[in-house]
């Protein structure tokens, strides 16, 4: 019963950083890229740095553990670990004017990627 809790728990997480992907990525594309966008540190940067770190330190346990006792395709140990770290750089890179577009938007693609094969994985 406590891994089924645990399994949801982890589906419900997992969707949640992928929203908060999409909107990193809606951040950075229509507002901070915008000509005269000026970064209000406390009131944007801040709770969206710390809403990620919340979600993302509950997050990978449950990853970890779970890609560990099940093994699933396409999925690994190491891209858990940098989903965390890449996580957490997006949510305050989104915000910062001189962000490079390429490698955001690939950190972007590549969180994307795990998350949703994860989420698919855990939901078949």
């Amino acid at each position: 019963m406590k891994s089924l809790r645990m399994e949801q728990r982890l589906i419900q997480l997992t969707q949640e950083l992928l929203g908060k992907n999409k909107a990193a990525m809606d951040q950075y594309l229509t507002k901070t890229k915008k000509e005269g966008y000026e970064v209000d540190f406390y009131g944007e940067v801040k709770p969206f740095a710390d809403e990620i770190r919340t979600l993302t330190e509950e997050w990978k346990p449950l990853a970890l553990k779970w890609v560990e006792n099940n093994r699933p395709k396409y999925i690994h140990l190491p891209q858990i670990n940098d989903t965390f770290d890449n996580l957490n750089f997006i949510a305050v890179f989104a915000f910062q004017l001189d962000t490079r577009e390429k490698r955001f938007t690939e950190m972007i693609k590549s969180i994307d990627y795990v998350l949703s094969t994860l989420l698919d994985r855990l939901l078949s």
